[in-house]
């Protein structure tokens, strides 16, 4: 596909004889209410579809192959009341919770629990003397509900937590504790969006000088996220897709439907200052910029659909709803975007050129210059980037993954209340307990294994055997001494797997499966770290084979996907340094498991957008004058501006989300923000121009048979 250059105004059928991007942009800009209304239209539809049949999120986190998914399977299979979701009641008394007055008053309390709805069993502290602490202090009952955690309905689990609420007081201090009950008092990012989108617009409006011209951008993306949630609670209903899937969809939304817009629109402006008509204009920018967002918005949904490498069902439901965000997102700004430059293009036009007047300075001078000085130390330009770079990422070899639990919610919290007064009552390993389920199981079987357990270093107690509805399976609970998120319960649970069941399961013959929530998430964090590897080679290797195709070159690839790990890299140490080691007062714990490779994702997409921004000005620069050095001054004088703005955008965006109450949206907020930041300012601005006036022309080297092979692909006009 080539494009050439075309200034002025052209006639009504040089639409016809355009480019693709060229004639959908003539046909939104001459039917402009017509592309108007059809987005209101269907986004509306969709919107009331939506809310007319529901959505359906469900988080599936079944790792096949786990020794936590083979016990729930056998648990499920064998009728086990483990196999669904429990609750605990934790309560606390003044004096104790063995005294008439409280105990009267708790088993009044988990009588009221146990009519609720999705309530299918209560067993209360008295019946188990273990349940009660060893001080009498404390005392936990156990609510079985009618499924797994991730199938109750919130508002079941809201109504125990009001019932309980309720019950207290007086000396009694209740908390409802349990994944579950964790679940249904998370929030999404609350504010975050609204903050995110102000202070775009502050950007935008300081950037174009013009309220008009910066709402366009935003407009486009708020389009293009309404019709992304709309679709996304319908994909729900067919099917997996995680709870937290929404907001992530509308962070990535919002900051990519900004930036493609403005990518767009900078070059529209661009043309309006060289003097075409608005028409004219925003054929051109379609015609260019355009095919740049769509090359960018592909390679985003390549790096998302490397995420079904991993083969993580809760992570491929994500996948797919934020591609098919970045989709809806890379139509808006290619149909809707110029409709909205028609309806007010003169008045942009007058208020760009009345701007630019009253300015006087040439466009892009400021960045020329840097450039320039760039270019004459480019070696220590270089070297003080990459090992600036180097040191941030130096804590992500250190990174420790896991899920966040009830101990990092904020102290308000009823789960966070609950997991205090267990581990002050019972230590804090009894937050997250093992479940070792024995299947094969004697009544003589479950008692060695219970043995063997209370014997093993890092075990507080076990209590069991709990048989099943079948006699051959039983299960015995293991508390470990240490807290979920400790390093030692990782530990422990190796050490159980690989060094004192094995030996049991050869003396008795009976296979013993360590699961429980505590273990699922060391699996589910060993299985990415296992499948990372060939989740980055996938998602490097077809990105650096598209820049290959676009750019013709075989050291630019090499160069951007390099570049881009780094970028990330050290987004992740950030993280590391943050939330695992508790920098600037954060609750110290382990980084989300899935956070690595979403962020890698949606990051290694996104630095593609500047990438290919940058690199298609300065190839174009570089097909007409063949000097390689002022091909990268007048590429970064061309795109300096924008690729900041749009970066500085995207950062605002997604730093809101770390206001957001919710732990994994505040880590993928900062990562988000971390890598954007570092990949604007360190790599286009520092690191790129030096690599380029390093390669000179050796940049663009293709071998000739190489050269045979390939297509011809460009973006750029020239």
């Amino acid at each position: 596909m080539t494009v050439t250059r075309e200034t002025g105004r052209a006639p009504a059928a040089d639409a016809r004889r355009g480019s693709v991007f060229e004639r959908l942009a003539a046909f939104s800009y001459r039917r402009r209410w017509g592309a108007l209304l059809l987005w209101i239209v269907v986004v509306a539809g969709i919107t009331a579809a939506s809310m007319g049949v529901g959505s359906a999120y469900h988080n599936d986190f079944s790792l096949p192959g786990t020794d936590s998914q083979a016990a729930m399977s056998v648990l499920e299979r064998h009728g086990s009341e483990q196999a669904n979701a429990t609750l605990q009641i934790v309560v606390k008394g003044e004096d104790g919770v063995r005294s008439a007055p409280v105990r009267e008053r708790v088993e009044g309390l988990l009588d009221d629990v146990a009519g609720l709805p999705g309530v299918t069993g209560v067993r209360s502290p008295y019946e188990d003397g273990a349940a009660v602490s060893a001080d009498g202090s404390v005392g936990y009952a156990t609510v079985t509900l009618d499924g797994q955690a991730e199938d109750v309905p919130r508002e079941d689990v809201l109504k125990i937590n009001e019932t309980v609420r309720d019950g207290q007081g007086d000396g009694l201090t209740a908390a409802v504790g349990g994944d579950a009950a964790r679940g249904a008092e998370e929030g999404g990012g609350g504010a975050a969006e609204g903050a995110g989108m102000l202070g775009a617009l502050v950007i935008l409006v300081f950037l174009f000088g013009s309220l008009v011209a910066a709402s366009l951008p935003l407009v486009t993306a708020v389009f293009a996220v309404a019709g992304s949630i709309g679709l996304i609670a319908l994909a729900s209903r067919l099917a997996d897709v995680a709870d937290f899937t929404p907001p992530i969809m509308m962070l990535v939304g919002l900051g990519v439907g900004i930036d493609y817009a403005l990518l767009i629109f900078s070059r529209y402006r661009g043309e309006l200052l060289g003097g075409a008509e608005p028409e004219r204009a925003a054929r051109t920018a379609l015609d260019a910029a355009g095919r740049t967002v769509f090359f960018a918005g592909c390679t985003v949904i390549i790096a998302l659909m490397g995420l079904v490498a991993l083969g993580l069902g809760s992570l491929q439901g994500v996948a797919l709803a934020v591609a098919l965000t970045v989709l809806v997102t890379m139509a808006a700004s290619l149909t809707l975007l110029p409709a909205l430059l028609a309806l007010f293009g003169r008045r942009i036009q007058r208020q760009v050129t009345r701007r630019a007047a009253r300015s006087g300075r040439v466009e892009g001078a400021r960045w020329r210059h840097w450039a320039t000085g760039v270019q004459r130390r480019p070696w220590a330009a270089l070297l003080v980037s990459v090992v600036a770079l180097g040191a941030l990422a130096a804590p992500a070899l250190d990174m420790r993954l896991g899920f966040a639990d009830a101990g990092n919610d904020a102290p308000a919290k009823s789960s966070r209340q609950a997991y205090d007064l267990l581990a002050e009552g019972f230590g804090p390993g009894f937050n997250g307990p093992l479940i070792v389920v024995v299947d094969g199981a004697s009544a003589q079987t479950a008692g060695k294994v219970r043995a063997t357990l209370e014997a093993t270093d890092g075990i507080a107690a076990a209590s069991g055997p709990i048989p099943t509805k079948d006699p051959s399976v039983a299960t015995v609970i293991a508390f470990p001494e240490s807290a979920p998120q400790a390093e030692a319960t990782s530990g422990l649970v190796d050490r159980l797997r690989d060094g004192v069941l094995p030996p049991l399961e050869r003396e008795t013959g009976a296979e013993l499966l360590v699961g429980g929530p505590t273990a699922a998430t060391e699996d589910f964090a060993a299985t990415v770290s296992d499948r990372m590897p060939l989740f980055v080679a996938i998602v490097v290797g077809l990105s650096a084979l598209l820049l290959l195709l676009v750019f013709r070159s075989v050291l630019i690839p090499l160069k951007a996907a390099l570049l881009n790990l780094v970028s990330i890299g050290a987004a992740l140490g950030v993280i590391t340094l943050v939330f695992q080691h508790g920098w600037f007062g954060v609750q110290p714990g382990p980084v989300e498991a899935f956070i690595p490779v979403m962020i890698f994702a949606i990051v290694f997409g996104l630095s593609m957008d500047y990438e290919v921004f940058l690199l298609s000005r300065i190839h174009e620069e570089w097909e007409a004058t063949k000097d390689p050095q002022g091909a990268v001054r007048e590429g970064l004088a061309a795109t300096g501006k924008v690729i900041t703005a749009a970066a500085a955008i995207m950062i605002v965006v997604f730093a809101a989300f770390v206001l957001s109450p919710d732990r994994m949206l505040q880590q993928f907020g900062l990562g988000l923000a971390v890598a954007i930041l570092l990949d604007a300012l360190v790599i286009r601005c520092l690191i790129v121009p030096a690599v380029m006036q390093l390669l000179g022309r050796r940049a663009w080297w293709l071998p000739a048979p190489l050269a045979r092979l390939l297509p011809a692909v460009r973006l750029e006009k020239h």
